[in-house]
């Protein structure tokens, strides 16, 4: 891919690091939208902003492009100020994703996709190829829909649409502001698996933002919980939030099954213990190492077993027990001094 960079220092790279410096931002009649937020989005990870209604989380996302202009802090992509940069060159330079899309009407799929590199001077051929391996790679046969128009298209496949077009530019950092939320529930269990297997693929910074808490864990390397009045209550990676909330108000949000939720993001090869401790290995049901609790445990259920055998290519490489499964360490706390 042609990696368009935020600054010059960037050329050639895929993502970048996003910084927010004690950001604020307080309206005329003096309320205030978000209040004081520090935290800080590695290139490549993805991070989800959550919250209840009007905490901010959406305000946040539109100060990384500028569409919101901070009252008080600085936000650094790669170390730059934005605000340094020109509003409307930077937001070309960031992929952003809505949730009602946004595609024009009247165009071709394959035009919509390549909006800004047709505002970023790119030649038709180059625009054509571009908007083709993207449709390709977001799972619509560029044969068969780049010719189409948004009306003659699905719910879930504009929001492919979407955000293939946000990607066209190969931009270093890609907002998502509630992108599978418009869809029934099983179009978005679709759509956030597909997501998956594309940011595996792409490897972009992304600052996605959600009510859903399953969709927060299932998708974010970390989550940060926004209260009322734009309050960072806790920043951190799905397991340590679930299973260390930082306060009541945050264990309330995430929500009493929060320990089942854990197990979904959690790996049986997190809970394993040495294989020769279990007998009759066998008669055991038996499951990925690199699957998740919520796996083990349904094994577990499935066959009436106190244990599973954690397999990897074909081999068995430990056991998990049933007790085992609510007392996982976690990785992601800092070891204890």
């Amino acid at each position: 891919m042609d990696a368009t960079a935020i600054n010059d220092s960037g050329a050639g790279r895929t993502a970048a690091s996003i910084t927010l410096e004690n950001v604020g931002k307080v309206y005329p009649d003096g309320t205030v939208a978000v209040g004081d937020i520090s935290l800080e989005v590695a290139a490549g990870e993805l991070a989800v902003l959550i919250g209840p209604s009007g905490c901010g989380k959406s305000t946040v996302l539109r100060m990384l492009n500028r569409l919101i202009e901070p009252s008080k802090g600085r936000i650094l992509i790669d170390g730059e100020d934005i605000t340094r940069r020109d509003p409307v060159e930077l937001r070309r330079h960031i992929g952003y994703v809505i949730q009602n899309v946004g595609l024009f009407p009247h165009q071709t799929i394959r035009t919509n996709v390549g909006t800004v590199p047709r505002l970023l001077g790119w030649d038709r051929k180059k625009i054509k190829a571009r908007a083709e391996e993207l449709l390709d790679l977001v799972g619509l046969d560029p044969k068969r829909y780049a010719g189409r128009y948004p009306h003659e298209l699905s719910g879930g496949q504009r929001q492919r649409v979407g955000v293939a077009r946000a990607l066209a530019a190969d931009p270093l950092v890609l907002l998502m502001d509630e992108p599978f939320s418009a869809v029934d529930p099983i179009v978005r269990g679709r759509l956030q698996e597909e997501f998956l297997r594309l940011q595996a693929t792409v490897r972009k910074t992304i600052v996605l933002v959600t009510h859903d808490i399953d969709e927060a864990v299932r998708l974010g390397d970390r989550i940060a919980v926004l209260g009322e009045g734009g309050r960072l209550m806790q920043y951190a990676g799905p397991a340590e939030l679930l299973s260390e909330p930082a306060s009541e108000e945050v264990s309330r949000f995430v929500g009493n099954d929060r320990g089942i939720r854990r197990l979904a993001v959690t790996k049986v090869r997190d809970a394993m213990r040495p294989i020769g401790q279990i007998e009759e290995i066998e008669r055991l049901p038996t499951v990925d190492a690199d699957g998740s609790l919520y796996d083990a445990l349904s094994a577990m259920l499935t066959s009436d077993a106190l244990n599973v055998v954690a397999m990897e290519d074909g081999t068995p490489v430990g056991a998990v027990s049933r007790s085992a499964l609510f007392d996982v360490p976690n990785k992601e706390a800092p070891a204890p001094a």
